[in-house]
């Protein structure tokens, strides 16, 4: 078998298809996924490992991360509580289920610990999954043509949504909407993933912030 299809098409596939697996057996985590895939990328992508996920160096800009990241991030929240929650429990007739945030109400160890795992779980682990393996995988199996951008977007934000089923139907359609803007956001920066992490982790952030005050 030629090494470079070992590498570049059977190392990927099966890789996607472990999580895959772990996630139909109830053994998936997105820490264990993400690891997983980034041994992949180094199997594929040796020393180009970090870029080949979009871990640009030249993308690496502090006004971008620590002002540009958290604007939006804060604003997108808002968004997200005050006009998407609403409207597609409107639509569904089923509240979201944040049940599982419960115990972190003016719980400050808690809230402080949610925090730390957020940051390595959802924002650098999910961002690495999804945009940075996924994404950029299928554009390389399948090209950056547009129809082949607006699959990928549209495929990758229904899964990211369907990961989220504890939120219950409708917290899984707002979290598969977000899952695609985030995506259209990674394709406009041109694969920068420390954007798409920062905004991520930013996000759930505010998040926790108003988890731990009752809000919303």
């Amino acid at each position: 078998m030629n090494k470079t299809f070992l590498t570049t098409k059977i190392v990927p596939i099966t890789a996607i298809i472990l999580c895959i697996l772990l996630y139909l057996f109830g053994y998936f985590h997105i820490i264990i996924a993400a690891l997983l895939l980034i041994i992949a990328s180094a199997i594929e992508y040796k020393k180009d490992i970090f870029k080949s996920l979009g871990f640009q160096r030249k993308r690496l800009k502090l006004k971008d991360l620590f002002i540009i990241a958290p604007l939006f991030s804060i604003s997108l929240f808002l968004v997200y509580i005050y006009v998407l929650v609403p409207s597609v429990a409107y639509l569904t007739e089923q509240p979201i289920n944040f049940s599982v945030f419960e115990p972190y109400k003016g719980n400050l160890s808690a809230c402080f610990s949610l925090l730390i795992l957020i940051w390595i779980s959802a924002a650098f682990g999910e961002e690495i999954i999804f945009r940075g393996y996924l994404m950029r995988q299928f554009t390389k199996f399948f090209g950056a043509n547009r129809v082949s951008m607006v699959v990928n977007i549209l495929l990758f934000g229904i899964v990211f949504g369907f990961i989220h089923s504890y939120q219950g139907i409708t917290g899984q359609i707002i979290s598969g909407l977000i899952g695609m803007l985030y995506a259209v956001i990674f394709h406009i920066r041109k694969n920068d993933l420390w954007f798409n992490i920062a905004a991520h982790g930013f996000f759930d952030t505010v998040a926790v912030l108003f988890i731990f005050n009752g809000w919303g």
